[in-house]
C-alpha cells in the first residue's frame, strides 16, 4: 500500500517538476541567421494594413514608424517620396502596395528590405467602467532581393501608457461620468495617436530580445 503511494507521489512530483520547468523556460530567442545574412542597409517602410473600422489608422501609425527604424541606424526611404511614387503608379491603398512583388519595390525604390505592418486595433472603446485606447500591430521585414522574411514582430500599448487620465470624482457616478468624459477626451484629442507612437517605438525597438538588429549607420553595429 505504502509502495503504490509512493509510485504515485513521485508521479506527481515528475509532473509538477516538469510544469515548473516548461514555465521557467525564457521565450524562444529568434533565429537572425537571415537578417545578419541579409545585411540591410536601406529599408522601405510600407504603408500598414488596417484590420481595423478606424481609417486614419494607417496614417496613424506610418507617421511615426520611420523615426525608430533611422534611429536605429537604417536609411529609410522618405514617406513622401514612397507614397508619390505609388500614387503616380495608380496605387492608394495600403493593400494593394503590400501586393506589389519584392522585386517591383526593389527596381523602383532601390531599397535593400521592405517593412510590412498589419495593424490589429487601433482606437478608444468604452465600456461602463473603462474607456480604453489601445493600438496593437504586427511587423516583417522582408528582403526585396531574395523575398526571405528577415524579422517579425508584434506590439501593443494602451492609453494608461501615455497619460494621466481625466478625474471627476469617486464612486460609482463619479466613475460612470469619468469614463464617458475620459473617452470623449480621447477621441477629441485623438490619444490613438500617441499610443500608436508607443506601438511603433515597441514593435520596432533594437538591442533587446527578438527585436531589430542595429542597422550600419548605428554605433552600435554588430554588438547584438
Amino acid at each position: 500500500m505504502n509502495f503504490t503511494i509512493s509510485r504515485k507521489l513521485i508521479a506527481a512530483l515528475s509532473i509538477l517538476l516538469s510544469l515548473t520547468a516548461c514555465a521557467s523556460r525564457s521565450p524562444s530567442q529568434m533565429d537572425y541567421t537571415a537578417f545578419r545574412n541579409s545585411k540591410p542597409r536601406s529599408i522601405l517602410v510600407l504603408p500598414p494594413t488596417n484590420d481595423t473600422n478606424e481609417v486614419g489608422a494607417t496614417y496613424g501609425m506610418l507617421s511615426q514608424m520611420t523615426m525608430p527604424i533611422a534611429e536605429a541606424g537604417y536609411y529609410v526611404v522618405p514617406v513622401a517620396e514612397m507614397e508619390e511614387t505609388f500614387r503616380y503608379n495608380g496605387l492608394t491603398t495600403a493593400n494593394d502596395i503590400q501586393n506589389v512583388s519584392a522585386e517591383k519595390l526593389r527596381s523602383i525604390f532601390g531599397a535593400d528590405a521592405a517593412l510590412y505592418t498589419k495593424i490589429k486595433e487601433y482606437g478608444s472603446s468604452y465600456r461602463v467602467i473603462a474607456s480604453k485606447t489601445t493600438v496593437a500591430a504586427e511587423a516583417k521585414l522582408v528582403d526585396l532581393r531574395s523575398g526571405e522574411t528577415l524579422w517579425s514582430g508584434t506590439a501593443t500599448a494602451n492609453g494608461n501608457e501615455v497619460g494621466a487620465n481625466f478625474s471627476v470624482g469617486s464612486g460609482l457616478i463619479g466613475a460612470l461620468v469619468q469614463t464617458a468624459a475620459q473617452h470623449v477626451v480621447d477621441v477629441t484629442r485623438d490619444k490613438s495617436w500617441a499610443v500608436a507612437g508607443l506601438t511603433s517605438q515597441r514593435l520596432l525597438a533594437t538591442g533587446g530580445p527578438n527585436g531589430l538588429l542595429y542597422g550600419p549607420h548605428s554605433p552600435k553595429f554588430g554588438t547584438d
